[in-house]
């Protein structure tokens, strides 16, 4: 895990998310995934999803598909940056994939 940061600056303005945000953060960081089939044997709702310039980000559903956390995970390192962390409505603007 690269930086809690991100994901308190959005529970600062989202309240509800906080638990459900930092729980994602405490499985992450004990979390040894080599794929996005081994994320999904532990978020079967995490989807990979190719941006404009070809990368690929995982997507998390959190707080019952309200919000959305945009992650690139290097299985590799072993590291999950957070990219996004955006309400639905933001993320189905589409911004984030540019």
């Amino acid at each position: 895990m690269i930086s809690r940061k991100p994901l308190q600056a959005f529970w600062t303005r989202h309240p509800d998310a906080k638990d459900a945000l930092a729980a994602w953060f405490c499985v992450v960081k004990a979390a040894d995934w080599r794929s996005l089939a081994d994320v999904r044997r532990t978020y079967p709702h995490a989807d990979g999803v190719r941006t404009r310039s070809g990368e690929t980000l995982t997507v998390f559903n959190i707080c019952g598909n309200k919000y959305r956390l945009v992650v690139r995970i290097r299985y590799e390192y072993r590291l999950a940056n957070v990219r996004y962390v955006l309400t639905h409505a933001e993320y189905d603007a589409g911004k984030w994939k540019e």
